[in-house]
């Protein structure tokens, strides 16, 4: 499991490779100066619910991962993600889908 940080007061869990594909999409609209919602769902065990946060350019992100190495990106699900992101709700984790043939280790 890696974490996400966001300035000094939000940290979450998430496993590695969806840590990943967050650092992607999150890079990608903050590299055109895009602020968005990222929201996700608490584990019951920690109450449930859903946290909300506004991401932009000078926000404190962090993304420790637990394993070392990168896990391959899916491009379909950066696509969908990316979707999200354009929403007016945010960034919403959602499950990733088959590949559509293009993965990109190096996007």
């Amino acid at each position: 499991m890696g974490r996400f940080q966001y300035e000094d007061s939000v940290r979450v869990d998430f496993d590695d490779r969806v840590l990943a594909h967050l650092q992607t999409v999150m890079g990608m609209k903050l590299r055109r100066s895009e602020s968005f919602y990222f929201t996700w769902r608490e584990s019951v065990d920690l109450g449930g619910g859903r946290t909300s946060v506004w991401i932009h350019s000078r926000a404190g992100l962090v993304f420790k991962f637990h394993g070392s190495r990168m896990p391959r990106l899916n491009r379909t699900w950066l696509d969908a993600l990316m979707q999200t992101a354009n929403s007016p709700g945010g960034l919403q984790i959602i499950p990733e889908p088959a590949e559509n043939g293009d993965a990109s280790p190096d996007i």
